[in-house]
């Protein structure tokens, strides 16, 4: 037996492919207006010549960013926070994860322990109270104090202990019955089935740390000890004339702020494109198993 679409769903179909694919071009069309515009003349870009093609084609913006060495330094201490801060992230996440993933007779404590850190998505000291704490921790200006205080992501132990009660406990019980520790039965049996969550739980943690800007401002001194995007900020959105030299007035002439800027951005946002393909076909996977559960 054939199955013939309906006129009505065939024309559903058409509608729908015609108005995601304008969805995806209008969501494209920036970035790809940047990019165009950091390969662009300076020239080009004050003139507002450039759409979505090169003007002038021109490698002077990038000569200039990978030039300078408060963007490497910065890039470098980007690059330091995600891989501490997604460490941290991810091995406070499973050890907070798993035991409260239990039911209330193998954990006592467990929904004590659940309203404590959910609390903590609802409510906050301030801003002032932590900055205090991490001034008086001693934290300032040092690469800790953009990984500790967002070292467990609530959220992100949500979705994992909503995974881990989802696995059967079968599993579980059988390997207690050959003398498995809890550590083992985490090592050996949750974390090989949770690697779709993990993989998840890991891009939004790397995603997040790549992206944060403010704690950098608030708690580096020290401009050199800006992360990526805080120094982002201060060239795209606010000029710093700290980060002028002579070198770089002489080097305006060839790029404008426009081309400048939108090279950076181009810069700062090509690790993540080359992240982000290699977690995606985990992620609809394991965000649906880790939120559709009790």
């Amino acid at each position: 037996m054939v199955y013939r679409l309906s006129w009505s769903r065939k024309t559903f179909i058409v509608f729908n492919y015609a108005f995601l694919a304008a969805l995806s071009l209008l969501c494209i069309f920036p970035f790809v207006h940047i990019l165009a515009l950091s390969f662009s003349s300076s020239s080009a870009a004050a003139a507002g010549a450039v759409s979505l093609w090169p003007v002038d084609f021109t490698l002077a913006s990038y000569e200039n960013v990978l030039g300078k060495q408060e963007f490497l330094s910065s890039f470098v201490v980007s690059v330091k926070r995600v891989l501490l801060g997604t460490s941290f992230n991810m091995l406070l996440t499973v050890l907070a994860a798993y035991p409260l993933s239990k039911e209330a007779g193998q954990f006592r404590l467990r929904t004590a322990y659940v309203w404590f850190f959910v609390l903590t998505m609802l409510f906050s000291g301030g801003l002032i109270p932590l900055y205090m704490t991490v001034k008086t921790t001693g934290m300032m200006d040092s690469i800790w104090s953009l990984v500790i205080p967002a070292a467990v992501p609530v959220y992100n132990v949500v979705l994992l202990l909503n995974f881990f009660r989802g696995l059967p406990k079968e599993l579980e019980e059988s390997a207690m019955i050959d003398g498995a520790n809890p550590f083992v039965i985490l090592r050996r049996i949750y974390l090989p089935l949770s690697v779709p969550a993990l993989a998840t739980l890991t891009l939004f943690c790397v995603v997040s740390h790549w992206n944060s800007w403010f704690d950098g401002l608030i708690y580096m001194n020290d401009p050199s000890h800006y992360p990526l995007q805080s120094f982002l900020q201060t060239v795209v959105i606010q000029r710093d004339m700290r980060f002028l030299t002579p070198q770089d007035i002489d080097m305006l002439k060839l790029v404008s702020d426009r081309t400048n800027a939108a090279a950076q951005i181009f810069v700062a946002t090509f690790p993540i494109l080359i992240v982000y393909p290699f977690l995606q076909k985990y992620f609809v996977h394991g965000i649906v198993l880790g939120s559709v559960k009790e």
